[in-house]
């Protein structure tokens, strides 16, 4: 299986979209400061994820999320969770 996952800055607030096929050690990774584009960041917390049976899909998700589409669905996804 490979993971597509949002985890949010607790510093900034900013989402962080990646995709891995080993999600605690990813995260693990990031918050360790082993990342190189999150670690000024820190600390991190897994927001949301989906599962793909295929890297291919998994990695097609992953940049439909970075588009300002897929930002729009993300923040209509997590509306209750970010307003509390």
């Amino acid at each position: 299986m490979y993971y597509i996952y949002i985890l949010q800055s607790k510093k900034d607030k900013q989402f962080y979209v990646g995709y891995t096929d080993d999600l605690k050690n990813r995260l693990k990774l990031h918050n360790a400061g082993r990342v190189e584009s999150t670690k000024n960041r820190l600390p991190f917390e897994l927001v949301y994820y989906e599962a793909c049976k295929n890297q291919q899909d998994a990695t097609h998700r992953e940049k439909y999320l970075k588009t300002s589409w897929g930002k729009r669905y993300i923040k209509a996804r997590l509306k209750k969770y970010l307003t509390g």
